[in-house]
């Protein structure tokens, strides 16, 4: 990898977006849309082909990163002058962005997985939870492009002297449908309104959303970087709740339980923007100057105190969302699987609710998860391959 000053003009002079980054941007963006979508055919009408118009949009997202940075390896290693060259990581004789190896990796797992996956379903029929053993080496392939679209951009930021606005949006957006692949990662432990008092979704979010925010910000040219990748997040997943319900369902494997004649949406996301914007104004109070020691303990502050704010402000909505009043287009209260036998469950909280020694361990939790953010944001803000 490379780090601040070690090559590229930093000129403050706006540049036109390279076609690569474009490409795993909407790659990523495919890959993410399918998901969501495949995650809702399975609810409104189970798994009739592998052929679904759900897969073949995450396959396409892959198959265009894979190409995508394949060609620009090939390019940089063969046809490359020294600039493009010394520009790359090498890699088995290889050179490219580190971004770019890293999309290719995400394209292979993906591609394997996906004859794994066909061959559990005709073995085993419907997935009962969304990380069945196939599922698991797609998602990291998942995660690897979400995560290679992101280094793309953030290094052409970097390279860019920190100045040019598209490209901080465009690593910004990516940062954002990275929060919303692990978002959709752990659906099944934080994002039904019913686990929303229980101590897992604390957990949970204490381990997952800090490390991202604190990351996003440190290393976004903008004073406002993980408020952006938060926003990113909801916006997308509001579009996909409001689309999906435009589209007729009906369920094709048994047991059917409920009456469906919609495709069955995503949970109302976490109102994530609230504890990104405690994350930036955080940070962004820090002067440039500022010691180790307090850098670490600020953003440890900024990462518990986020955890804090979800879990207030997710407490109260998640109860909104259980009543009459989400029952409707815009918030998609009260959707359930085909399969679920409707039961008094559907209006209630589940598990016990989270407890003060519960709450203490959340912070600990979010207090290292923070760290690794800052950690993982400072070696972001210095690459430049």
């Amino acid at each position: 990898m490379q780090y601040a000053g070690d090559l590229v003009s930093t000129s403050a002079a706006p540049r036109a977006v390279p076609w690569h980054l474009l490409a795993v941007a909407f790659a990523s963006t495919s890959i993410i849309v399918g998901g969501m979508w495949d995650i809702s055919w399975h609810r409104s009408i189970g798994r009739d082909s592998f052929w679904t118009p759900a897969h073949m949009a995450i396959y396409l997202g892959g198959i265009v990163a894979g190409l995508s940075c394949g060609w620009l390896v090939l390019r940089a290693t063969f046809a490359g002058d020294a600039r493009e060259r010394g520009a790359g990581v090498s890699f088995w004789g290889f050179r490219g962005p580190l971004g770019a190896w890293v999309c290719i990796w995400g394209s292979f797992a993906m591609l394997v997985s996906a004859p794994f996956d066909d061959w559990w379903h005709n073995a085993y029929g419907l997935d009962v939870e969304i990380l069945s053993p196939p599922h698991l080496v797609l998602s990291a392939g998942i995660f690897g492009i979400g995560l290679g679209a992101m280094l793309m951009a953030l290094a052409h930021q970097n390279n860019a002297g920190r100045t040019d606005r598209l490209l901080q949006r465009l690593y910004v957006y990516t940062g954002g449908l990275l929060v919303l692949m692990l978002a959709t990662l752990f659906t099944e432990h934080i994002m039904l309104p019913n686990q929303q008092h229980a101590p897992a979704f604390f957990f949970v979010s204490a381990a997952v959303f800090p490390i991202l925010l604190v990351a996003i910000a440190r290393g976004s040219a903008s004073r406002w970087g993980a408020t952006g990748a938060a926003g990113v997040y909801m916006a997308v997943s509001l579009l996909m709740i409001w689309i999906l319900q435009l589209f007729p369902a009906q369920p094709m494997l048994a047991p059917i339980m409920r009456e469906i004649d919609r495709m069955i949406p995503p949970s109302f996301p976490l109102l994530l923007v609230l504890p990104a914007l405690v994350v930036d104004f955080t940070l962004n109070r820090l002067p440039a100057d500022t010691g180790r020691l307090r850098t670490w303990l600020v953003a440890v502050g900024g990462g518990v105190a986020a955890i804090a704010v979800l879990g207030v402000v997710q407490w109260f909505f998640a109860a909104f969302l259980l009543t009459e009043h989400a029952r409707n287009f815009f918030f998609a209260g009260d959707l359930w699987d085909y399969y679920i036998p409707p039961g008094a469950f559907q209006y209630e909280f589940w598990g016990r609710p989270l407890a003060a020694g519960d709450a203490g361990w959340a912070a600990l939790v979010a207090a290292v998860s923070s760290v690794a953010g800052l950690w993982w944001g400072n070696w972001m803000a210095r690459v430049r391959r």
